[in-house]
């Protein structure tokens, strides 16, 4: 389990709930990232209030994000356990860890700060 901002219909922030999900092991071409940081944008509104709409609800906001592979799917050759990483899409990201694709990652160098990479 992990913990997630997640909402469950439109509206304003107060539609925000901060709630365990499950977030299951990773599949052919994921990985599974522990973020320390995320990106937080204006589109996060438009998905919140239904402006743009979302395939699906309860969603978790937030596309963008940093942190710590904690496991990879088969197929994932280019990443490990421990690996710094960046990320952008699809959605997920306001949450303590999450399930994302592999290819939509990078790796950090040291210089590059988890703040940094996630804005």
């Amino acid at each position: 389990m992990t913990k997630a901002v997640r909402f469950h219909k439109t509206g304003g922030p107060e539609v925000l709930v901060y709630e365990d999900v499950e977030v299951g092991a990773p599949g052919e071409g994921q990985a599974r990232v522990r973020n320390n940081a995320i990106g937080l944008n204006f589109i996060d509104t438009y998905h919140r209030t239904g402006l743009y709409k979302l395939p699906a609800l309860p969603a978790v906001l937030g596309v963008e994000g940093a942190g710590v592979v904690t496991q990879v799917g088969e197929g994932v050759s280019d990443l490990k356990e421990g690996d710094r990483v960046a990320y952008a899409g699809p959605m997920g990201s306001y949450a303590t860890e999450r399930l994302a694709p592999a290819d939509r990652m990078v790796k950090l160098p040291a210089t590059i700060s988890d703040e940094t990479a996630a804005a």
